[in-house]
C-alpha cells in the first residue's frame, strides 16, 4: 500500500488549492485564447504556465518560511495591475482595429511574462503553505499538473469561442483579463 506523510486533510486542501489556481489559469487563458492561438503555441504556453505553477509556489514556500503574509498582498496587487493593463490594451486595440501586441504570447519573453502574470498568485499561496509547512512534493506536483492542464483547456476553448465571436474576440478576451485584474486589486 502506498503511504505518504501528508494526512488526508492536507491532500484535500492542496488539491482544492491546485484546482482554484488552475481555474484562475483556465479563465485567464480563455481570454488569451479568444485572441487566437495555434495548438502548438497553446501547448508551449501551457507547459510554461505549468512550470511557473511549480516554481512560483516553491519560491513562495521558501519565502513563507522566512517572511510574513504581507508579501502575498503585494504580489496579488502586481498581478492585478498587469492584468488590468493587458486587458485594457486588448480592448483598446480591438476597437482601434489593430492587434494587441502588449504581451505577445508567440514570443519567448511574452510567454514568460504571461505565465508569470497567471502564476503570481500561486506565489502567495506558496507563502501561506510555507508558513504551514505543507508537503512540498505533493503541493508542487498538484499545482503544476492542474495549472498546465487547465491552461491548455482554457486556451483551446478560448480559441474556439474567439473564432465564433470574430473580430470582437479580442475585446471579449481583454474584458475577461480586465475583470480578473480588477478582482486582484480589490482588497479581500
Amino acid at each position: 500500500m502506498w503511504e505518504t506523510a501528508a494526512p488526508l486533510g492536507q491532500w484535500i486542501t492542496i488539491l482544492a488549492m491546485a484546482l482554484a489556481l488552475g481555474s484562475d489559469a483556465f479563465s485567464l487563458c480563455l481570454g488569451i485564447g479568444m485572441r487566437g492561438v495555434r495548438r502548438m503555441d497553446a501547448f508551449r504556453i501551457s507547459v510554461v504556465i505549468a512550470l511557473f505553477h511549480v516554481l512560483m509556489p516553491l519560491m513562495g514556500v521558501i519565502t513563507g518560511i522566512y517572511m510574513s503574509i504581507v508579501l502575498g498582498k503585494v504580489t496579488a496587487m502586481a498581478a492585478g495591475a498587469l492584468l488590468v493593463m493587458l486587458g485594457g490594451h486588448m480592448i483598446y486595440s480591438s476597437f482601434k482595429g489593430g492587434a494587441s501586441h502588449f504581451i505577445d504570447t508567440a514570443s519567448f519573453w511574452g510567454t514568460i511574462l504571461f505565465a508569470l502574470s497567471v502564476s503570481v498568485d500561486s506565489f502567495s499561496v506558496g507563502v501561506t503553505l510555507g508558513m504551514f509547512r505543507s508537503d512540498l512534493l505533493i503541493t508542487l506536483a498538484a499545482f503544476g499538473l492542474f495549472g498546465g492542464a487547465m491552461s491548455i483547456l482554457g486556451l483551446l476553448l478560448g480559441h474556439h469561442a474567439g473564432q465564433r465571436l470574430g473580430e470582437y474576440g479580442e475585446a471579449v478576451g481583454g474584458a475577461v483579463l480586465l475583470v480578473f485584474g480588477i478582482l486582484f486589486l480589490i482588497p479581500s
